[in-house]
């Protein structure tokens, strides 16, 4: 299996299965019909797809590009995505009808649409919250060329030094 797909593989399934715990978590509570406290699914996607990066560097260290770490964690984003669609899919469609039609109703004044303007709604919050964090943190990852070009001037100044 490809290194990069199976760390994201890992990940990416920790991550919905935090974002379905705390939905239903929510739900325990009766607060799942706050789209507000869906805010807080962006800080389980950015430990998820930040912890991806880290442990793909981690394993990998000598071969690490930043295009294998933007790898990971949009593939990392992806699968967390497409896994938490499929159980809101299961929700909305099976187990709690009303669901959907509640959080329509304080989005749009048209209470027409169905649940599957949700999903999409998800999908593109999903696909672009990976795009955003995975950009991100590769600033935190990626090799920098600046940093040895300062071990250079620091060096090249202290064989000045000997030199005088």
């Amino acid at each position: 299996m490809n290194r990069s797909l199976s760390v994201a593989l890992k990940y990416g399934l920790f991550i919905a299965g935090s974002l379905i715990a705390y939905f239903l978590i929510l739900r325990l509570f009766d607060l799942h019909n706050n789209a507000w406290l869906r805010m807080s699914n962006g800080l389980f996607m950015a430990a998820g797809i930040y912890f991806s990066i880290k442990y793909y560097k981690l394993k990998y260290k000598s071969e690490f590009t930043y295009v294998d770490g933007f790898k990971t964690g949009l593939v990392t984003g992806f699968i967390a995505t497409s896994v938490f669609i499929v159980f809101m899919a299961i929700y909305m469609f099976h187990l709690d009808k009303e669901f959907a039609q509640t959080i329509l109703e304080r989005w749009f004044d048209d209470t027409n649409q169905g649940a599957g303007l949700l999903i999409i709604i998800i999908l593109i919050e999903g696909l672009a919250s990976t795009a955003v964090l995975t950009l991100t943190c590769m600033q935190i990852f990626k090799k920098s060329n600046h940093v040895g070009q300062q071990e250079k001037l620091v060096d090249n100044k202290s064989n000045d030094k000997q030199l005088n």
